[in-house]
């Protein structure tokens, strides 16, 4: 059985002591509501319902599972009740505009709350983790009317909300949709087409669901240049918001999935379905961009999610399971045989899964205080470097930390060993639950093409010297300014980073200077250039909560231990998980030639 403990301290410590977020908040009269009484009081209410109510209905809802019938789908038994408690408990409402319905506090916020519901129940998470993208496209790009007739309903979470992008002939390669929108007199079009892979597609939580909709006008330029985005809703809605009859978007199957069985994947057919145009037209990708960003970061969540969960139980159970004895002696001689975590392999598991939920964390929190920028701020400038650094860290997060993440959730089943493969113990579920993370809002390979080729190479490398100019103006910050006291325990952080961030730059203009001469090498170098990248991304983190904890320790703190364990950990990661960057680095480095030479007919 499951066991989740939401990790409320991990989380104030990054909103206080590393990331700085009330200092933030008050930038913004927006945020005046944000303080640390009452952020703290959210955060606990937001664990209760997680611990007690989504909890509890992680497993059953594994194993009963989505039914179909005749068009209509049913979630596993207690997911409508506890959508029930989180619409009346104003979850959805939390970090959206106060015009809407919306509580108005920032989104960072609403990313905390994320993580909670998702790790508690990540299957029951994507019902209204889904809606969070539609409303951010409406709100970016929906006219007022759209506005008032749909975010009012989708904030308070009357109405959930979904993105159809993918078809049946493609996936990332969007230029391929086929989906049709026909223009109307009264301004509708009729959408007709088909969906797949539509997570929330279909259900019984709400009395409607909104699609946004990728589809092509007649005479649309070919590719990617001609599509459109529509709000295609399931029921039709008239002018004041209310529900009249189907709208021809009628649910053909569900996919039978390996893992996060409890969220319904649909496939949708519209036929004729009316829909509404959202932004220009034929610049639905653009719009729709909106939207899978969001989404993007929110399943760099997932990975971060899968961490915590696998770790908190395997370090239960480590502690409680009983087999041989220490290398170095009897730990427990009282007992028969000694816990498993006396053990250095068994420790070396849970530390990783320790180093990358919290690293993960704080990766995913700095994203988030970039969102709050890009959302509220009032200056231009401001908002333009928020989404230029959030454009070039955002495969990082996606690719990155869903890969370390399925990494935990498999090093979760090892420290249980047989018993890991057993259902009843949850930790296979998290491992299929969380290998559809490295895949959908575009896989590990689409996310490291992006990055290398998009944010790197067509930018001149301009997006990575702006990261890496912070992080190095940090590591100068702890280890050359003699007014910081803990100078010298931070060199064992700092110079490796520095080091790392130093290669990272020169790798990059080696690998710009080889694809000049081999474009293969685009494509055989990404996946070992963003896991590398990570790594870095990953360590300048752990080095800003190794000077945070250090900060805390020279003053008077109660739990002096759990700073001290930060900075154990954050050596860890120094010592055991960055010098993974010598052998992507050795990897991506090298021809792609055996890549390519063999021919297609001896793969």
């Amino acid at each position: 059985m499951l066991t989740y403990k939401a990790p409320l301290m991990d989380i104030k410590f990054l909103f206080e002591d590393v990331l700085k977020y009330y200092p933030h908040y008050e930038k913004f009269p927006e945020f005046e509501d944000a303080t640390p009484d009452m952020v703290d009081a959210i955060l606990q209410e937001c664990a209760k319902f997680c611990e007690n109510e989504l909890l509890p209905i992680n497993q059953s809802g594994d194993k009963e599972g989505c039914t179909f019938d005749k068009g209509e789908v049913r979630t596993p038994k207690g997911f409508k009740e506890a959508y029930q408690l989180y619409v009346e408990g104003g979850w959805q409402s939390l970090s959206h505009p106060v015009e809407h319905g919306g509580q108005g506090l920032p989104p960072s916020l609403g990313m905390a709350k994320s993580e909670l519901m998702g790790t508690a129940n990540w299957s029951w998470a994507m019902y209204p983790g889904l809606s969070h993208g539609a409303m951010n496209t409406v709100q970016a790009h929906g006219t007022d009317e759209q506005k008032e007739i749909y975010l009012t309903k989708l904030t308070e979470g009357t109405w959930t909300g979904t993105m159809c992008l993918t078809e049946p002939q493609c996936g990332t390669d969007l230029g391929q949709v086929k989906t049709k929108a026909q223009p109307n007199e009264d301004g509708t079009y009729d959408i007709t087409g088909t969906k797949i892979f539509i997570s929330a597609g279909e259900h019984d939580l709400t009395e409607n669901i909104i699609h946004i909709v990728l589809a092509r006008l007649p005479g649309a330029p070919e590719g990617t240049r001609g599509i459109s985005l529509f709000i295609v809703p399931k029921m039709t809605v008239d002018a004041q918001g209310n529900c009249g009859e189907n709208n021809n978007v009628a649910c053909g199957s569900l996919e039978d999935k390996m893992g996060i069985k409890g969220s319904a994947t649909a496939v949708l057919n519209f036929d004729k379905a009316k829909g509404v145009l959202i932004g220009p037209e034929n610049k639905g990708l653009e719009c729709m961009f909106t939207f899978m960003n969001t989404a993007r970061v929110g399943t760099a969540l997932q990975g971060v999610c899968a961490s915590e969960l696998s770790y908190q139980n395997a370090l239960i159970y480590a502690k409680e399971r009983l087999s041989m004895r220490s290398l170095t002696g009897k730990k427990k001689p009282e007992l028969v045989a000694d816990p498993i975590i006396v053990h250095p392999d068994v420790r070396r598991m849970l530390l990783t899964q320790k180093a990358f939920s919290e690293g993960g964390r704080a990766m995913i929190y700095y994203a988030a205080k970039l969102v709050d920028i890009l959302e509220t701020s009032k200056d231009e400038k401001e908002k333009k470097r928020a989404d230029y650094r959030l454009g070039f860290i955002t495969p990082i997060l996606k690719a990155f930390l869903t890969e370390v993440g399925l990494e935990s959730a498999n090093h979760g089943v090892q420290v249980f060993g047989g018993h890991g493969y057993i259902k009843e113990w949850g930790m296979e579920q998290i491992v299929r639950d969380t290998r559809i993370a490295t895949l959908y809002e575009g896989t590990t390979g689409i996310q490291a093409l992006d990055l290398l080729g998009r944010k790197i190479l067509l930018s001149r490398g301009k997006s990575l010297k702006s990261f890496t100019m912070e992080v190095l103006g940090f590591c100068k910050d702890k280890s050359m300014i003699s007014s910081n006291p803990y100078k010298r325990q931070m060199n064992k952080f700092v110079w490796p980073l520095s080091k790392a961030v130093a290669n990272w730059q020169q790798y990059s203009v080696r690998l710009a200077m080889k694809a000049k001469k081999d474009r293969d090498i685009v494509g055989s170098a990404s996946v070992d250039y963003l896991m590398y990248s990570g790594y870095i991304v990953m360590a300048y983190f752990w080095a800003q909560m190794a000077q945070a904890a250090y900060e805390k320790l020279g003053g008077e703190v109660e739990n002096r231990d759990f700073y001290r364990a930060k900075i154990k950990t954050a050596e860890f990661y120094f010592e055991r998980l960055l010098p993974r960057t010598k052998s992507h680095a050795a990897t991506m480095m090298a021809d792609p030639k055996t890549l390519m030479q063999l021919d297609e007919e001896l793969l």
